[in-house]
């Protein structure tokens, strides 16, 4: 049954090729320059290859954590987000974040019709995004993509070492469909329900770090543990540190990026998503020494990542200084929440769920605490709910608590939805034989030469 699936993905993707074959005969209209910013164009150029470089850096980023046996597979995961989400926002996706409300109520809209962009019909030659004027339709598209490759890749951290490759596929797929781009929807279109609520996220806490770290927690609960040792010797920390620095670089593109204009709210959104990463850093090392640990390069690694999460959210409408605030916090919760997390028995491989959705959660928080017109005029534009509950006001607050519950729910509910169905089409767990020869062998039939070399010594299990 398993073989006869495995298929499937490429039947699809020659459905997908014919259809743009026949497409491409058509032309596109004449392309819209006015209103353009040379300026904008190149810095969100740039951000949108910023942000891309990202997933490789996250992959990484994970592939350095897991057992030797199975970095490869791991690091795919990452990778093959590249394709697969590329092509499927092509498709349908960025009609589903950004197109036209399928439809609508008193509160607002819950996802975009997916015949608006079909094929990116339209997106080369038509008008610029409402709250992005300055760059043509299809570069904002394309910027958005990005957000939407390394989503369902952060996901991967929370199952790695056990789950069917061709299942996964699927299993992204469905999760970008019905849980990605609604919550993209709900949050930046200027139709949907949580931006009309007056919810703030700058760029993903809640669209992003939330929604992934939530589906973590269902795919970490739903698969159940690992066989064998689920503490294994990291497999390479040079890879961690790597993959910390490129995602580290790539964040200055996700948050300043989303400026989506040359500006002074970009400088913000870089210094804030520097100093709360900093900031981070150093607390989740500093409090692993204080109890007693050896600082590690890990924990840094670990800190650094945790702090540009929590103030993805945050970076254009917070202060500099109430960044260091927001990533000492964020650090210190998520570290705290990573030891009940060991003690608790449940199997999150790489701590998805306390760094990425607790982090979300906090940065999202946070956001609704120190945000200032003074920083960002949407903030206390007409309309707005004003700012946040350090500056008196409390209406911001209560929206984003509110608006919390439900992405939490949502996303976690959802996921968990997405991954029975999955399991029902394509049985999501390796067999014990596979996972204990490794995902890489098994699911790839490729190995790193030092992962051989360890094998000879006896060190893999």
């Amino acid at each position: 049954m398993t073989q006869k699936l495995s298929i499937v993905p490429f039947i699809v993707l020659a459905l997908i090729t014919g259809l743009a074959f026949w497409l491409s005969m058509s032309v596109p209209g004449a392309i819209i320059t006015e209103g353009i910013n040379s300026g904008d164009v190149a810095w969100m150029l740039t951000s949108s290859a910023l942000v891309l470089i990202m997933t490789p850096g996250l992959a990484l980023f994970y592939g350095g954590m897991v057992n030797p046996k199975n970095v490869i597979s791991t690091m795919l995961q990452s990778f093959v987000c590249m394709g697969v989400m590329s092509i499927l926002w092509v498709t349908v996706g960025f009609s589903l974040a950004f197109g036209d409300p399928l439809f609508s109520t008193s509160m607002g809209s819950f996802v975009g019709d997916p015949t608006t962009f079909f094929m990116f019909k339209g997106v080369l030659d038509g008008k610029p995004w409402s709250l992005a004027p300055t760059i043509p339709l299809a570069l904002f598209a394309f910027f958005q993509l990005k957000f939407a490759v390394i989503t369902p890749a952060l996901i991967t951290g929370s199952f790695s070492e056990r789950i069917k490759f061709t299942s996964y596929i699927l299993f992204i797929c469905l999760f970008s469909i019905f849980i990605y781009a609604p919550i993209a929807h709900w949050t930046w279109h200027p139709e949907g329900f949580l931006f009309k609520m007056g919810v703030l996220d700058f760029a993903g806490g809640t669209v992003v770090h939330i929604s992934a770290g939530c589906a973590a927690l269902a795919a970490a609960i739903y698969l159940g543990k690992r066989t064998g040792d689920s503490h294994p010797t990291p497999a390479n920390i040079p890879f961690v540190l790597l993959g910390t620095g490129l995602l580290w670089f790539g964040w200055f593109g996700f948050n300043a990026g989303s400026a989506v204009g040359a500006g002074t709210l970009a400088v913000s959104a870089f210094a804030t998503t520097n100093t709360a990463a900093a900031a981070a850093g150093l607390a989740w090392m500093f409090f692993d020494a204080a109890r007693g640990k050896k600082p590690s390069a890990l924990g840094f690694a670990i800190g650094a990542v945790v702090g540009l999460v929590a103030i993805t959210p945050a970076a254009g409408f917070v202060s500099i200084p109430a960044s260091i605030f927001i990533g000492t916090v964020a650090s210190i919760i998520s570290n705290m929440v990573v030891g009940w997390r060991a003690k608790s028995g449940l199997d999150d491989t790489l701590d998805v769920f306390p760094c990425h959705g607790v982090g979300g959660i906090v940065g999202m928080l946070m956001t609704s605490i120190f945000a200032h017109g003074a920083i960002n005029g949407v903030v206390t534009m007409e309309g707005a709910l004003g700012n946040g509950l350090l500056f008196g006001e409390t209406a911001l607050f209560f929206a984003h608590l509110k608006a919390l519950a439900i992405v939490v729910a949502f996303s976690f509910c959802g996921s968990y939805a997405l991954l029975y169905i999955t399991n029902f089409i394509s049985p999501l767990r390796v067999s014990e034989d596979e996972e204990r020869i490794g995902l890489d062998l098994s699911q790839h039939e490729e190995k790193m030469l030092i992962n051989s070399l360890l094998t000879k010594e006896g060190i893999v299990r």
